[in-house]
């Protein structure tokens, strides 16, 4: 007998920074209300999407005035719109400056009745040519985070873990039906670095394509767009399913991604073929190494 159906409508916000985080914000916010007019339950936007992204410097001192707590301003604006709207909502990501005087690259996931249901901090922190996360986020210290929303067993990973296929598994393995990236990622201009790996953005899909096969997950993956400084971010957000066949594709200017996923596909899959069942745990020791 056929599942019966688990339907849920994805809506990834694809938009580039203003002049301002206040500016950014109320646009952020127009672009969530009309994701929910178009029957999105489940919203997200980008990373860092507050701010052009400031790590293409090793030292930008204005940025770090600019973290705040959480919860805080932002995540505040962001509850209110998950409750007027009712969806739940996966703020990006944030500079945060936590208790301990400690930042962090952090995804908020809030409630459809506005309660932050906790926080994600970004575990893979790169150090390139014009990605300088090192310099301003610590390693995050809240493992990989499922949260059991309304709408299904979400896993909110961020940019950089897109590589690292542990992070997917462990989602997955914790219950995950859906794993969402936010991304900041685009090319970097031939002036600054030449380009030895190939067609960047078909890396960046076929990476989350292969999780989304190897685990049998929905996979979100969204992204800014335009030019800032010498990285000119290519947009491109994308749903795929858990075949990996991509459902919805946007192009390279600000959008509304629209996607139906039906999550009851997800254990079937996971069952027919049989990835998580046939794994050997005793010999993988050496991943540790």
């Amino acid at each position: 007998m056929a599942s019966q159906k688990r339907e849920v409508t994805i809506g990834l916000i694809q938009m580039r920074p203003r002049g301002d985080q206040a500016s950014t914000l109320a646009l952020a916010l127009e672009k969530i209300e009309e994701a929910a007019g178009k029957g999105a339950q489940i919203v997200c936007l980008p990373e860092l999407f507050l701010s052009p992204y400031f790590c293409q410097k090793k030292d930008d001192k204005a940025a770090f005035k600019t973290a705040e707590a959480i919860p805080g301003p932002t995540t505040e604006a962001l509850a209110q719109a998950a409750a007027e709207h009712g969806i739940v909502l996966v703020g990006g990501s944030i500079f945060e400056k936590s208790s301990d005087g400690k930042f962090y690259n952090t995804s908020p996931v809030l409630s459809p009745d506005g309660k932050l249901m906790g926080t994600y901090r970004k575990t893979h922190i790169p150090e390139d040519i014009l990605y300088h996360e090192k310099h301003y986020f610590a390693p995050g210290d809240t493992g990989i985070r499922v949260f059991d929303t309304p709408f299904g067993k979400i896993c909110p990973l961020i940019c950089y873990d897109q590589w690292f296929p542990e992070a997917a598994r462990m989602a997955t393995l914790k219950g995950a039906e859906l794993i969402v990236y936010p991304t900041a990622i685009g090319v970097i201009d031939d002036a600054v670095e030449e380009n030895i790996t190939g067609d960047w953005e078909q890396m960046w899909r076929n990476v989350m394509l292969g999780h989304a096969a190897a685990n049998n997950v929905y996979i979100a993956a969204l992204n800014r767009v335009g030019k800032e400084g010498a990285i000119t971010f290519w947009g491109g957000a994308f749903v795929a399913d858990p075949s990996s066949a991509v459902i919805a594709h946007a192009g390279k200017e600000e959008e509304v991604l629209i996607a139906r996923c039906d999550l009851a596909r997800v254990k079937p899959l996971q069952e027919a073929w049989k990835f998580l069942e046939n794994r050997r745990g005793e010999v993988y020791g050496e991943l540790m190494m």
